[in-house]
């Protein structure tokens, strides 16, 4: 599943060629058409990102929700478009530009009730400038469930993913399996402070680097990391751990996060 900062890189890679343009939409899968109908020949206002959802707003009340999930994804070309490649749930077509999403999770059409309610549900995304942090350890600092755990729970601390997680805690030395509330103010202060920090870099590389002074790795996924998925910790040389949280893959240094 796409990380936080891959859906704020799309808010800012779509929002030149969408925003401010009349916008037709359909579903050349046909899975969408009647949504795609409400919204064709409307001008776009706006695309945000909040955590792993994307908003695109018009000028209207309506608001088409994305949720990419596990296997959505954009693919964005310029006009004359070519034909659409696979199942293609929504094409969105501007002046210029092309933008087709394949096998999103989510796909619909919200109303101004509906984008409340999900703004009440989604934590504060940690790369917003309107996030309140004090939410977010509110719900931290009361829960016994483990660091490890919260601070990737979307509900509790918007955009942060696996990766994320394994290498936030290890930066900053702390044991993914301490309960919540034993997670003081300033440690608190300063995980999210390197998420943000983190996640900037990787809306601008579009790549997690959490490596610091790293570039991007040419390899396939453009990652660099320090011990997700690595055998040793490259501070203290001792074997990484590798364990689950929640039914997903975590790793941890046993002797730099005591």
């Amino acid at each position: 599943m796409p990380e936080g900062h891959t859906i704020h890189r799309e808010a800012r890679d779509q929002s030149p060629i969408l925003v401010g343009q009349v916008c037709s939409f359909s579903s050349p899968q046909g899975r969408f058409a009647e949504g795609a109908a409400l919204l064709d020949g409307q001008t776009c206002i706006g695309v945000e990102a909040l955590g792993k959802h994307l908003l695109y707003r018009f000028d209207s009340p309506l608001v088409l929700h994305m949720h990419l999930g596990l296997y959505g994804k954009f693919r964005k070309q310029k006009r004359p478009e070519a034909e659409p490649k696979g199942a293609v749930r929504l094409r969105m077509i501007s002046a210029t530009h092309c933008v087709d999403v394949n096998g999103p999770n989510t796909c619909e059409i919200l109303e101004p009730p509906g984008v409340e309610a999900l703004f009440s549900r989604i934590g504060p995304d940690v790369l917003r400038d309107d996030a309140d942090p004090d939410r977010a350890f509110a719900r931290i600092s009361k829960s016994r469930t483990t660091v490890g755990q919260l601070i990737m729970d979307q509900a509790v601390m918007a955009g942060v993913g696996n990766i994320y997680r394994t290498e936030i805690l290890w930066r900053l030395g702390i044991r993914p399996e301490r309960p919540g509330n034993s997670i003081s103010r300033p440690e608190f202060d300063a995980i999210w402070a390197d998420a943000k920090r983190l996640l900037k870099i990787g809306v601008k590389h579009n790549a997690i680097i959490t490596v610091d002074g790293a570039k991007p790795s040419k390899a396939r996924y453009r990652e660099r990391v320090n011990i997700f998925n690595k055998e040793d910790c490259p501070t203290c040389e001792a074997k990484i751990r590798a364990f689950q949280i929640a039914g997903r893959r975590a790793y941890a240094c046993d002797s730099c996060q005591p």
